[in-house]
């Protein structure tokens, strides 16, 4: 029988997981490559002159973001022989769009990359619970251990969430400079994201599984 290509269930017990430390560089690696490749752009293009192929800074952060993808995606399927769901839906969006954002030379695209693929999950996760489904379970499963009801209150409001940070995204890139949307990128949304991230913790604590075992 052919094993699946993408990450099992959460509640396979055949899912293979990885240590979330390196969970979590594969998915900020390519966002870091990003920001360095374009906040040093010029410097790197003045060392290595090939990269001036690219075009401006924001285009060679750009191109290395697409590879720094291409890897992070290519690390997980050695590690787990599947590919995670979220992060390749956000990876095939990095690469439609960084690849229009390089042959017309316009960095829009780029920076409706986060808009497209927030929505996007919002758009599934709400989604989602009309049809029954908590889908946050593919994310959260190695973190936390969930009955429904808590998955189904989880779900929502992260639903809600990502269609926040895909507002937030478009003020963002329409309003400031494109070294500014980068560095908000960065190192605003991270922060909100764990801000939003910790506020969640007593739902969570609620309705663990594990805390329930252990009384």
């Amino acid at each position: 029988m052919n094993e699946p290509i993408l990450e099992r269930d959460p509640t396979d017990p055949k899912k293979k997981e990885i240590n979330p430390l390196l969970k979590l560089a594969l998915e900020l690696g390519p966002l870091l490559v990003f920001f360095f490749a374009n906040t040093r752009g010029e410097a790197l293009i003045a060392r290595f002159p090939a990269l001036g192929e690219f075009g401006g800074p924001i285009f060679l952060a750009t191109g290395l973001f697409m590879v720094a993808t291409g890897i992070a995606l290519a690390a997980s399927w050695l590690l787990t022989r599947t590919l995670p769901l979220m992060p390749l839906v956000s990876g095939v969006v990095v690469f439609v769009f960084g690849a229009l954002t390089l042959w017309l030379q316009d960095d829009v695209f780029i920076k409706m990359k986060p808009t497209i693929v927030n929505t996007l999950f919002g758009a599934v996760l709400l989604g989602g619970l009309v049809f029954g489904k908590s889908l946050l379970g593919y994310v959260f499963d190695s973190a936390f251990r969930l009955d429904a009801e808590g998955w189904k209150k989880l779900t929502f409001r992260w639903g809600l969430f990502f269609l926040f940070l895909a507002v937030v995204n478009e003020i963002v890139w329409r309003t400031f400079s494109t070294d500014a949307w980068v560095a908000f990128k960065v190192w605003g949304i991270m922060p909100i994201t764990l801000v939003f991230t910790f506020s969640q913790m007593p739902l969570i604590m609620r309705h663990s599984l594990d805390e329930r075992m252990q009384k």
